[in-house]
């Protein structure tokens, strides 16, 4: 449990900068999304999915961690992003 509560403050982290370096300003709905429960159970159990960040972390450090998102949530992530934008697009 003490890995998962980690695995989601280093994910919090991941996202609120990704969020400011693709946008350039606050986006807490977008953040929300990335860090939500709904979204890591595309990957198994979400505390799995936390527990597993905050061992990276612990092993191999912050930047290992945010590599280890980049490669497995956030191809998902943006497919799903762009397919939200272009359903708000058709409306």
């Amino acid at each position: 449990m003490q890995q998962a509560w980690i695995g989601d403050a280093v994910l919090l982290l991941y996202a609120r900068r990704k969020v400011l370096g693709d946008i350039g300003k606050l986006d807490a709905a977008m953040c929300a999304r990335l860090t939500s429960n709904q979204f890591l159970s595309s990957f198994g159990e979400p505390t799995k999915v936390e527990a597993e960040i905050g061992r990276v972390y612990e092993q191999g450090g912050l930047e290992a961690a945010f590599l280890w998102i980049e490669e497995r949530l956030l191809p998902l992530f943006q497919r799903q992003e762009e397919n939200r934008l272009r359903k708000n697009l058709r409306r």
